[in-house]
């Protein structure tokens, strides 16, 4: 299994504690596509931030590829980030000063990759995502769409065995954000790649009927596969 989580817990404060994820288990396997959806502070991004390495679990256990995350140091840590999950965000994030193909390298250079395997990684990634012949255009020549692909790109150039998506398509208008879940289901089917959504967008959720975990209040009460929702006790 690629992604375990058991018995999670995560809180936060010092005198007085503030629980914010409360006993969270469930399994991911490799090349599967979840969506993680939640109200406002149901803890879903607390989530996001543990699956993806930024951030550790009070209590419980996470195994990601066979690596127990809650007893490696953090340089272990930043290792796995780096070479295992990809990131791509609301804002994009990217550098207005570099090209496409600049932002999309920049990752590979923490790597220790060279830079003639960079260049060459972020040209493939960036022509997967359909941009290959805007390389050279930096993010103020570049509709929302491109610069989500762009981020896209950056993400999937490391080849990572996750690709946690939060919120991809919250700052694009209805066709883009069809266009940018079509990529991520690409992505998920032909490469393999699993993708983690954290979404508010029940939409596009129905429309691309996921497996979708449902938090509230720090609880899982639902995870739902295409066929209807499964209730947790």
């Amino acid at each position: 299994m690629l992604l375990n989580l058991q018995g999670i817990y995560k809180s936060y404060g010092g005198t007085i504690e503030v629980p914010v994820l409360k006993n969270i288990s469930f399994q991911v396997a490799e090349g599967e596509y979840v969506a993680i959806m939640g109200p406002s502070g149901s803890g879903k991004t607390t989530l996001m931030n543990i699956i993806g390495c930024l951030d550790r679990c009070t209590e419980g256990t996470y195994e990601l590829d066979g690596t127990d995350i809650s007893r490696i140091s953090e340089n272990e840590l930043s290792e796995v980030r780096l070479k295992k999950i990809g990131f791509v965000f609301q804002t994009f994030e990217l550098l207005p000063s570099e090209t496409a193909i600049e932002n999309v390298a920049l990752p590979l250079v923490y790597a220790g990759i060279s830079k003639a395997e960079r260049e060459k990684a972020a040209v493939e990634a960036l022509t997967k995502v359909g941009l290959g012949d805007r390389i050279n255009f930096k993010p103020n020549q570049l509709s929302g769409g491109q610069k989500q692909r762009v981020a896209i790109a950056r993400a999937i150039a490391n080849r990572p065995k996750v690709l946690i998506a939060d919120e991809p398509t919250g700052n694009l208008d209805p066709a883009k954000s069809d266009e940018i879940m079509d990529l991520l289901e690409e992505i998920n089917q032909r490469y393999g790649t699993t993708v983690v959504m954290v979404t508010h967008d029940i939409t596009l959720v129905n429309k691309y009927r996921k497996r979708t975990i449902v938090l509230e209040q720090g609880h899982i009460v639902a995870d739902r596969s295409e066929g209807g929702y499964v209730r947790h006790d």
